[in-house]
């Protein structure tokens, strides 16, 4: 079984961020000059997915546009000969029919919005990536997980050790200690409180799930919050076969929070030299004041 398609729930309001998601969708918020969903889905393609789906809501025909022409644009660039920006643009494009966008049309939580792909995934494996979890790895940490997927042939998630107090703000693995980066599930929890979590292993936004998950997403029960979770799904998953976590290689940016997406603009800024030159100066003068 090979993964070849990617889900991408992007149906969410982003209240956290608002009043500026009020009118844009929190995907197209920018990390220096790309948005956050530009990030994620050049991962995917880095990765070797040939196949993008985008689960959408109301609002966030922005994130179609962005994936496709701008005709005014391209004629204005090509006119004024700024050639390395419109080779920026044409490189968003990808070949036609090789994104898909579906409807979730009510809110009912991230295993609803996975379930909403099922026509288009059909009966194969499929990798599931949240943009929010933005991560800078040498090696894109799907591909990782792919490779991973390629040996076990079952289902991954991706991990990370989290806070004892922080267990609530996530899905939790009852599993025994990493070995080389993976363990085997035991069990999973949606966001429990800290006394009461089998670990400190928390699921983020980069998942392989084989496609029996559709027909558990099917029953659509409800779990923590009222929403569909797909951390239930998967716990009800293990009945019938193997899911493991993988400690992938890389840093994390939770960008589905101010402090997290503030961190990742400073630090893929660095990265760029004619950014860093300017922004350095200015950090150390700052520090200064704290």
């Amino acid at each position: 079984m090979k993964v070849r398609k990617a889900v991408f729930p992007v149906a969410g309001l982003g209240t956290r961020f608002l009043p500026a998601t009020k009118a844009m969708a929190k995907e197209m918020l920018p990390i220096v000059d790309k948005p956050l969903i530009q990030y994620a889905v050049e991962e995917a393609y880095a990765s070797g997915i040939s196949e993008i789906i985008f689960i959408t809501g109301a609002g966030k025909q922005a994130i179609e546009n962005h994936f496709d022409h701008s005709c005014e644009l391209e004629h204005m660039l090509m006119a004024r000969g700024k050639d390395s920006e419109l080779k920026a643009i044409h490189a968003l494009i990808p070949d036609s029919g090789s994104i898909i966008y579906t409807r979730q049309n009510q809110p009912l939580g991230l295993g609803h919005a996975i379930w909403c792909a099922r026509n288009i995934v059909g009966r194969e494996p499929f990798a599931v990536l949240l943009a929010d979890d933005l991560i800078k790895a040498d090696k894109p940490v799907l591909k990782q997980m792919i490779e991973k997927f390629d040996e076990l042939q079952s289902s991954i998630v991706s991990v990370v050790e989290v806070a004892k107090e922080d267990t609530s703000k996530y899905g939790i693995l009852d599993a025994p200690p990493l070995t080389d980066g993976v363990t085997k599930i035991r069990g999973l929890v949606e966001k429990p409180k800290p006394d009461e979590a089998p670990s400190n292993l928390a699921i983020i936004g980069r998942y392989i799930l084989t496609p029996e998950i559709f027909d558990i997403l099917e029953g659509k029960e409800v779990g923590a919050g009222g929403e569909i979770q797909i951390t239930d799904a998967m716990a009800r998953l293990l009945e019938s076969q193997a899911i493991y976590g993988y400690r992938y290689s890389g840093s994390r940016f939770d960008c589905g929070n101010k402090a997290g997406f503030q961190m990742a603009n400073l630090a893929f800024s660095m990265e760029r030299p004619e950014i860093r030159e300017q922004l350095l100066p200015f950090l150390k003068d700052l520090l200064k004041t704290v």
